[in-house]
């Protein structure tokens, strides 16, 4: 096994350079040898956390591992450009939820597109470039006349056109690694941009156009997190859901107004507010979830009931471990990862006010 570089991956309170390498080993442990990463070993994969662990990899160094799990996809993709909800263990022929959600699918261009910031490997990108181009077009065949995204594809086929805001913002940073791929190849695509600029003004503008999720954090911040709300409109969310989420050494809530925590969550509103420059309080985040850390494997739980004093359920998600580290390269200042979730070389000024 080599050994992972952690130079950026070490920040005070969270990750020492050995915790750090003891993260990355324990995440290379959940990956089968055909490149899958499920959940962890003996529950399902699903291709978006599939693909936040294959960058937590890239962060780390560990790029053939990442490439491997991108093969996968390519190998997995259904026809139509989409991939499954669910695969047991990450078993391509054991699908246990054959809906097509959009989110996971457009996923794959956000991991395609920092594998290539990291590494250069224009083969990489050739090779991934068909596979992103089909999940791109699978995605915005759901589009809706209001600019959102159609959750899925149930498993006869049959489209949801309810949209989901944090898939539909998870989405929306996926459409501008696309067009970035595919400026990359000298690919114009400019339905691709008429596509994410409608998107971007439907999170913008519309919220009545999304299911009503608002009690869920990921939809508080996750705008922010994938690009879609930025500058002064982005610091107003966050303070505006602040004291309603984050419970002050603990970590961040998923669902009000539940007394339970998750690490994942926790994580990705380090990485939100890292994009809107308040690394100071990233830091204090990812440092309150450190109690749910197993020294052993040096993976982490998905959550911890704090009213109960209990960790719930219990697991260690690659998942949770993959967004750790993403947050904490943030922080450390890795090229592609900062590139990625700045939004640096990706494409701005595309909102759509003929979508009004």
């Amino acid at each position: 096994m080599t050994t992972p570089r952690t130079e950026h991956l070490v920040l005070p309170g969270v990750l020492t350079a050995e915790e750090a390498t003891a993260t990355v080993r324990g995440l290379l442990a959940v990956q089968r040898p055909d490149g899958a990463i499920p959940w962890f070993r003996g529950h399902h994969l699903d291709p978006w956390d599939h693909t936040e662990s294959a960058m937590a990899l890239d962060a780390a160094g560990e790029h053939e591992a990442a490439a491997r799990a991108y093969a996968w996809l390519a190998r997995h993709q259904n026809p139509d450009g989409s991939w499954y909800a669910a695969y047991a263990d990450g078993d391509p022929d054991d699908v246990t939820d054959h809906a097509r959600e959009t989110n996971f699918s457009a996923y794959v261009a956000v991991g395609v597109w920092h594998h290539y910031l990291a590494t250069g490997d224009e083969g990489f990108l050739d090779r991934m470039w068909p596979t992103v181009f089909a999940a791109v077009e699978f995605v915005l065949a759901l589009q809706q006349p209001g600019g959102q995204i159609g959750w899925k594809r149930e498993p006869d086929g049959t489209p949801v056109p309810d949209a989901l805001l944090t898939g539909s913002s998870s989405i929306h940073q996926a459409l501008r690694c696309a067009l970035a791929l595919a400026d990359q190849r000298d690919e114009p695509q400019p339905d691709w941009e008429l596509a994410v600029g409608a998107l971007r003004h439907a999170i913008r503008r519309h919220p009545e156009r999304f299911l009503d999720k608002n009690r869920y954090s990921m939809d508080w911040y996750y705008p922010v997190l994938a690009g879609a709300v930025s500058g002064a409109e982005a610091a107003q969310r966050i303070a505006g859901g602040w004291d309603r989420f984050v419970v002050p050494g603990y970590g961040v809530r998923c669902v009000v107004p539940n007394p339970w925590v998750t690490g994942g969550e926790s994580a990705e509103l380090a990485l939100a507010l890292w994009t809107v420059g308040e690394s100071d309080r990233a830091l204090e985040i990812l440092q309150s979830i450190q109690h749910l850390r197993d020294p052993d494997s040096g993976l982490y739980w998905t959550g911890y009931v704090y009213a109960d004093r209990a960790v719930w359920p219990e697991e260690l998600t690659s998942w949770t471990a993959g967004a750790l580290l993403l947050a904490v390269a943030a922080l450390g200042g890795h090229e592609a990862t900062c590139a990625v979730f700045a939004g640096d070389r990706l494409p701005w000024g595309l909102d759509a006010p003929c979508c009004a």
